[in-house]
């Protein structure tokens, strides 16, 4: 079965746009602000922080959620990341898009082990 993709202009708005619109999980809240790349036509994100309230350990617990993307709001489902050579194809794009001084702090610190560990792919459901 082949896996379902983002339509081509929603991935070309998050890899322009430097903030992705996500609620983590089906419990109702509000859509918080996130940084995200497109890898390999493919949608990735990286925690900064694990916190037990996080969107990362939500989605742990609960891998439904949606995404908002060009005044669109797309059902997903989280999947964490265990290749390496993704983990690393990941990195690249974030150095790239999140570029400025203000960003290289955060930049790095997504490519520490922990964080890079994080590394999850939304998939359109």
């Amino acid at each position: 079965m082949k896996a379902k993709r983002f339509p081509k202009n929603i991935l070309e708005t998050i890899r322009v746009e430097k903030i992705l619109g996500i609620r983590a999980g089906m419990k109702p809240h509000r859509v918080i602000g996130i940084w995200a790349v497109v890898v390999e036509g493919r949608l990735f994100v990286r925690s900064w922080s694990m916190k037990p309230r996080s969107w990362y350990r939500t989605f742990l617990e609960e891998p439904s959620g949606i995404v908002v993307a060009g005044g669109r709001e797309v059902p997903v489902r989280a999947v964490n990341t265990r290749s390496e050579r993704i983990k690393d194809a990941v990195s690249r794009p974030y150095r790239e898009k999140y570029n400025t001084p203000g960003s290289l702090h955060f930049v790095r610190g997504f490519a520490v082990k922990k964080r890079r560990d994080t590394t999850t792919e939304l998939v359109p459901l």
